[in-house]
């Protein structure tokens, strides 16, 4: 009856199966056990309390040589949720505005656009982070060489790439609030009161927008909320920025060195640009496949009703295209976050080099650092797919 019956022969079959993929899995690691204790070892996680010993160049928290193995680490994973993160935004926007400029109508546009996504995406990730590595290195010039005026030449005088590093500007508070102190880690004030008033106005956005829809729904017109939800995002940075005297902080040539501003590593940099760069021509074509999947009935139904193409394309287009972006979109970000362990290649301090790296030579518990490693890149994943899935079943079409 377990066989032959249709009531029982699929859970059956789960069962069988369940037993097998266990018992696979309890041997590789009874196996694994007793071969490491062959050689004198044991699966053991109190090196991560030991003292690190190395520098991590790149660092969003305080970090010395003192501290343990797992500060090191969780400052590597800081490091790779940066790039990732950066890599992410970057990525979309310059894929979809690609994707967008590959459907133009100028011939021009659509061959370049053409041209940039079939070079990005055949050529292997690893080779793009050494050769723009390498142009940051060997080509931009050395701090000293900006002398005078010629430190404001570039980028508006703003940015300033160098072999060792990219001078950038910071933001500055005349009047700064102070910090919150959360043992070493000191948050500006300043930076809470911003995301306070960015979370508030998603909130306040997210109410206004229900009750138009409401009301578009029992009367048949939408109330005008465009200026509102523009003030939501407006008014408090300029508030802000006026109440604290918010100004650039724009680096300055002093001796040898840029003094001023953020001094941002060249493999970050190389990093950033080549995860962009790279997933952006990826993203471009999931863009244009999404467009085209649209009907062009839908195109000749909003020009027949007076929209010109790039709202069209805004309020009609994008939109349907989302339900077919969205799903590959995810598998994107999260080959970007991944492909972020590259870093290695220019010494770039994420998580692969300080946990699966350094701590891992040092203490020689090779084990236990790749299965931390592989945690918590499994724990990242899951996190960006669940929150993206969740956006992809908002979008979805709804049937009644």
């Amino acid at each position: 009856m377990l066989i032959y019956d249709r009531r029982y022969r699929s859970l059956t079959f789960q069962v069988i199966v369940f037993i097998l993929v266990m018992s696979l899995f309890w041997w590789l690691v009874s196996n694994t056990i007793e071969n490491l204790s062959r050689l004198g070892k044991d699966i053991n996680f109190g090196f991560l309390f030991n003292r690190a010993g190395y520098d991590i160049p790149q660092q969003l928290i305080p970090y010395t040589s003192d501290d343990t193995h797992l500060r090191a680490a969780v400052v590597g994973l800081l490091n790779t949720l940066l790039v990732s993160v950066l890599g992410c935004v970057a990525a979309t926007i310059l894929g979809v505005t690609v994707g967008v400029l590959r459907l133009s109508r100028n011939w021009l546009f659509a061959r370049l656009m053409t041209i940039y996504v079939e070079t990005f995406r055949n050529i292997p990730l690893l080779l793009w982070i050494l050769i723009i590595y390498a142009i940051l290195t060997e080509i931009t010039p050395a701090p000293r060489a900006y002398q005078g005026e010629d430190a404001r030449q570039l980028f508006l005088g703003l940015i300033a790439p160098t072999n060792r590093y990219t001078a950038i500007p910071a933001f500055v508070a005349e009047r700064s609030p102070g910090m919150l102190h959360l043992g070493r880690i000191a948050i500006p004030w300043l930076a809470i009161l911003y995301f306070a008033c960015l979370g508030a106005a998603i909130v306040i956005r997210n109410r206004i927008n229900a009750r138009a829809q409401r009301i578009q729904n029992q009367t048949g017109k939408r109330p005008v909320t465009w200026w509102v939800n523009l003030a939501l995002f407006v008014v408090p940075p300029v508030v802000i920025w006026l109440a604290f005297g918010l100004h650039l902080d724009v680096p300055e040539l002093a001796g040898f060195n840029f003094k001023g501003g953020i001094n941002v590593d060249n493999a970050l940099v190389a990093l950033w640009l080549a995860l962009t760069l790279y997933t952006a021509a990826f993203i471009a074509e999931i863009t244009r496949a999404g467009i085209l999947s649209v009907s062009k009935g839908q195109t000749e139904a909003a020009y027949s009703l007076g929209l010109r193409p790039n709202r069209t394309m805004n309020l009609v287009i994008l939109p349907q295209a989302l339900r077919v972006i969205i799903p590959p979109l995810i598998s994107q970000y999260l080959n970007l976050t991944k492909n972020s362990s590259l870093a290695i290649a220019v010494g770039y301090m994420d998580l692969r080099g300080t946990l699966g790296g350094t701590t891992v030579n040092q203490t020689g518990r090779e084990m236990e650092g790749i299965l931390l490693m592989m945690l918590v890149y499994l724990a990242i994943s899951l996190i960006i797919s669940g929150g993206m899935n969740l956006y992809n079943r908002r979008v979805a079409l709804k049937e009644r």
